[in-house]
């Protein structure tokens, strides 16, 4: 355990030459080759808009590209060799660029968490049959969990059922599943192969015990996508899907983990997942910021420029303010995950969940007001941006969770002094 004295004063260990290195590459492959990507990506929905889950041609030539720049599979330790604090300077910069960036370096959701998962998890033949697609970008995947029927905030609510039973078509056991899922990340795509599905093994088990994880294949028989919904009004590429699962059979060695096991490991993938959401976030503020700082030196209104307005001056420095608090908080809680481990970070990982969205949110707002009427619509990236980040306080565990579990702690916590 660290002494007090750090805990107080961390002191971050300088980054790596790697890490410095890929921070320069990546940097200027998101300037020269992702940002101009994204023209021929809006040129290529305009035309597909019947089906606005096709891949554009682009997203492949830029993963073709970042591979052999060695910008490939950023997010994982044990793949990249980088500290959690490392990568959190190189997630923010794919988050300038959000729907191409971190696709583009195979470091994207949910294929991220799905690759965590069967990385801790998966036997030698899950991991050959589908984390070393994934890890090549072969393929994509979804994580099946959310339910419509119930608040799935509390994962121990999922009715989806995962029966264990004799084979009907060879020897052994199957799983059969039946349930709904809805906001399934990924499941659209039509790389997606895999689905890792959440759901009750033993609905009598001790509440934390009831649930496991199995992979399914998307296309086996009983599996449906019922529609992709729209976040906002925004159809997102990749589809976050309503799904059915009617009878859908699997093999047994398709147990993901342990029976009962699926809680623990629902929480082992949303932790990191949560952190690299915001270290994304803090990209995307980054980029509303630049927005507004140029609007406000182009556009005059009531003979002045705007930067010159007192009001717009303090919409700058205002978010300003709050993206630095916000990085700040997001790399204490990346330090600690690195110097201490997972569950010692939890709390910070969830004040970072908290306050990192909100941060942005606030900016990319002030964005908007200072853009008019252009704010509002899509001839800047700012609408969208703010859906999705207006998104990312309920995804994830929503804000009121992350409180709850915050005030909890604090509730137990010792004071510095006696009072």
């Amino acid at each position: 355990m660290s002494s007090p004295i750090k805990t107080i004063y961390p002191v971050y260990p300088p980054p790596s030459d790697k890490a410095v290195d890929l921070h320069a590459k990546l940097k200027a492959f998101v300037q020269e080759r992702v940002l101009p990507a994204e023209q021929k990506v809006r040129r290529f929905r305009e035309t597909r808009a019947h089906d606005p889950h096709q891949v554009p041609p682009v997203i492949e030539e830029l993963k073709a590209e970042a591979r052999e720049q060695g910008l490939w599979n950023l997010f994982l330790p044990s793949e990249s060799g980088l500290t959690q604090l490392e990568y959190a300077t190189l997630a923010e910069l794919t988050g300038w660029s959000a729907e191409l960036a971190p696709e583009a370096v195979n470091s994207a959701a949910p294929d991220t968490g799905n690759m965590e998962l069967l990385h801790l998890l998966g036997s030698d033949e899950q991991q050959k049959q589908w984390l070393q697609p994934l890890l090549d970008g072969e393929i994509r995947s979804s994580f099946a969990m959310t339910e419509p029927a119930v608040a799935s905030s509390d994962a121990t609510n999922i009715e989806t059922r995962i029966v264990r039973a004799p084979s009907k078509s060879a020897g052994g056991d199957e799983y059969v599943i039946n349930g709904r899922k809805w906001w399934i990340s990924g499941a659209a795509d039509p790389r997606c192969r895999l689905l890792i599905v959440m759901g009750k093994t033993d609905p009598e088990a001790e509440t934390h015990r009831q649930q496991s994880m199995v992979l399914v294949p998307i296309d086996t028989p009983g599996v449906e996508i019922v529609r992709a919904l729209p976040v906002f009004g925004y159809q997102h590429r990749q589809g976050h899907c309503e799904i059915t699962f009617t009878d859908v059979r699997v093999p047994a060695s398709n147990l993901l983990g342990e029976e009962g096991g699926g809680f623990a490991a629902a929480q082992a993938r949303l932790g990191p997942g949560r952190i690299h959401h915001v270290m994304r976030a803090l990209g995307a503020g980054e980029r509303a910021l630049a927005h507004l700082t140029k609007r406000s030196m182009e556009r005059t209104a009531f003979g002045k420029l705007l930067a010159q307005q007192g009001v717009v001056r303090d919409k700058i420095a205002e978010s300003r303010i709050e993206l630095d608090q916000a990085r700040a908080l997001c790399h204490y809680a990346a330090y600690v995950i690195d110097s201490e481990g997972n569950r010692a970070a939890r709390h910070l990982v969830a004040e970072a969940k908290v306050a990192v969205p909100r941060a942005v949110l606030e900016v990319i707002d002030r964005a908007i007001q200072v853009h008019g009427g252009a704010g509002v619509s899509d001839d800047t990236p700012l609408a969208e941006m703010w859906s999705w980040h207006r998104a990312m306080r309920i995804f994830d565990g929503p804000d009121e969770v992350h409180l709850l579990t915050l005030a909890r702690a604090e509730l137990t916590r010792e004071p510095l002094f006696q009072i």
